[in-house]
């Protein structure tokens, strides 16, 4: 059953206590200059900017800001515009990074998106493209779980309260029948919330039975003895649901369109090149990874985590909102209008002069 709105109105507020420890931590780390990517002789600044600052994680949901970093493709599309990065660990922070100022476009999860523009009411953020889709799994200690009527009792692990997979693993476990505190994680189900980074540890030591992750958590999990029991991807239709999308501020959108449009250029390019050269682009991937963190993955979890993600521009809006329609089910979030969270004419424009089918916001676009 629904929760009542009271609850939900504290759950909502309580859910987004993290953002704001994260975001005392700082707004994310400055990714380190690969020195491979050069502006070009003779490139002119667009719309006279001297820079724009471009968030992303160091996960391989955000594949689409890894390669076209690495490869120089949204450098490229920006002339002499420099591209300034920042790497990020979570979505609230990059979201409070937007909210502040001091980041200018990013990629991010459906639910940090969400989430930023309710608790704005609109008026601070935009979805103006896709990325990505897929990569996101159940991955369990086989021993102790062997089918899924056996995750009730279980200790399972997700990224955060309130993120995406957060959401996901609520609204699977009541699909089941099983009821879960959203806040405290306890019930038929104990849902423990750990860090991406973490929860490798966690499963080894035998702290929690099993995840609810993003890749390449979740390969990193199978890497150590671990069972994917269940892809996210099987539960949605024709199994695309949307895991990364590209946000900009309202304010820089109406100051910039013209950067913006080349940031999306640079990623559908990114997105082309991606599907049509997967090997390299695992690779690329992997190299801007090793880059922004120090460590490389190891082949054993590069490969089926990348195997396990569709690059996409569509941002497949029908199913952002059938997520905030899962988060509102699991009583942590209010009911929230969409309406206006996209603006996808930039990114249609692009489309189009590329020769490629335009994208739909499924009624949530600006009037």
């Amino acid at each position: 059953m629904p929760a009542s709105t009271a609850p939900r109105r504290t759950l909502a507020v309580l859910a987004t206590l993290p953002l704001l420890a994260l975001a005392a931590c700082g707004y994310g780390s400055q990714a380190k200059d690969n020195g491979a990517v050069k502006i070009a002789a003779g490139a002119k600044k667009v719309e006279g900017l001297d820079s724009v600052r471009i968030g992303y994680f160091g996960n391989l949901t955000h594949g689409t800001a890894l390669v076209g970093m690495r490869k120089g493709f949204l450098q490229k599309a920006l002339g002499a515009t420099r591209v300034q990065p920042a790497v990020f660990n979570a979505g609230p922070s990059e979201i409070e990074a937007l909210n502040s100022g001091s980041l200018d476009i990013g990629w991010i999860g459906p639910s940090p998106a969400i989430n930023g523009y309710t608790k704005a009411d609109g008026k601070n953020l935009r979805i103006v493209g896709g990325s990505a889709s897929g990569g996101v799994k159940l991955v369990v200690d086989p021993d102790k779980i062997k089918s899924l009527k056996d995750v009730k009792g279980k200790r399972i692990a997700t990224p955060q309260l309130g993120n995406t997979q957060d959401v996901a693993f609520l609204n699977w476990v009541a699909e089941q029948g099983w009821k879960v505190d959203p806040l405290s994680g306890k019930g038929d189900v104990t849902v423990v919330r750990s860090d991406n980074k973490v929860t490798p540890d966690a499963y080894k030591a035998g702290s929690v039975d099993g995840a609810w992750v993003p890749e390449p958590t979740a390969s990193k999990l199978v890497a150590e003895g671990g069972k994917v029991l269940l892809d996210e991807a099987s539960l949605w239709p024709d199994k695309k649901f949307v895991i990364t999308n590209i946000i900009v501020r309202q304010d820089f959108l109406e100051k910039h369109p013209k950067v913006v449009e080349a940031v999306l250029k640079g990623s559908v390019e990114t997105n082309k090149w991606i599907n049509a050269h997967p090997d390299e682009a695992k690779s690329a991937a992997n190299e801007q990874l090793a880059e922004d963190s120090g460590k490389a993955l190891p082949t054993d979890v590069l490969d089926p985590a990348w195997k396990s993600i569709r690059f996409t521009d569509d941002p497949l809006a029908s199913t952002l909102n059938t997520e905030a329609e899962h988060a509102v089910k699991a009583g942590l979030l209010e009911k929230p209008d969409l309406t206006g969270i996209y603006d996808l004419a930039p990114l249609n424009k692009v489309l189009k002069a590329e020769g490629e089918p335009t994208v739909d916001d499924a009624g949530l676009g600006v009037k």
